[in-house]
């Protein structure tokens, strides 16, 4: 890859939005930038991990994957470039990954150790307006689910819970459960809960199996919540 490629690349990740390639050709000059490669199928993080650096993909797909305890419920997601991994986890009580990742296909990565990210933040106001933004996005989402959930619709409760679970940017949703956790869950009776499953498939939001729940727009579910695409 070609510098002006490479610049081109992290152009289009998140934090960068609006800098010039001068500008951007600076902080790689004087930042400490760490690049990464894994193969397909290769262990990039685990859940519970501490999170100490910002990560971005800048090129492939990562899977991520979210478990409660005991295993009986994963909400997996496919993060493609531009990306940035969890970004939220970086400061505040808990600096924990949620998820653990793995590369689909070869992934690039660039990461940032928090130590050197906070400077480069200070530095600059587009940097931290960007990163303000990806953390309002993420922190936002929680106020549409508390609002859904009062209405008392199952539909908005699935959708919530969900939303919650994954970042705005992913796709290839599957939520990975036996139905009758999952009704439980929400604590419905099975036939409320497939009920309201069966609308969502009608309106081209989601397929279901027994075992699987699988998103094919995730702006349509969150349409649920809002009435409105993201």
């Amino acid at each position: 890859m070609t510098p002006r490629s490479m610049y081109e690349n992290l152009m289009t990740l998140p934090l960068f939005k609006g800098v010039s390639y001068s500008r951007l050709s600076e902080i790689v000059g004087n930042t400490r930038l760490a690049f990464l490669k894994y193969l397909p199928g290769e262990h990039m993080l685990s859940a519970g991990e501490p999170c100490t650096h910002i990560k971005f993909v800048i090129s492939g797909h990562v899977r991520l994957t979210i478990c409660n305890e005991s295993d009986r419920v994963k909400v997996s997601q496919t993060l493609s470039s531009p990306a940035v991994i969890s970004p939220d986890f970086l400061f505040g009580r808990n600096t924990l990954y949620p998820a653990s990742a793995t590369a689909i296909d070869t992934v690039s990565i660039m990461q940032i150790e928090k130590k050197d990210f906070i400077p480069l933040l200070q530095s600059d106001d587009v940097f931290l307006f960007n990163y303000l933004n990806i953390l309002s996005s993420n922190a936002q989402k929680a106020v549409d689910g508390v609002l859904a959930i009062t209405s008392g619709s199952l539909e908005e409760r699935i959708a919530f819970w969900i939303i919650a679970l994954t970042q705005i940017d992913s796709d290839d949703i599957v939520l990975s459960a036996k139905q009758r956790d999952l009704y439980s869950l929400f604590g419905v009776q099975r036939s409320s809960f497939i009920a309201a499953l069966d609308g969502m498939k009608a309106h081209g939001i989601l397929d279901y199996t027994s075992t699987e729940i699988r998103v094919r727009s995730r702006r349509a579910l969150r349409g649920v919540l809002l009435k409105t695409p993201d």
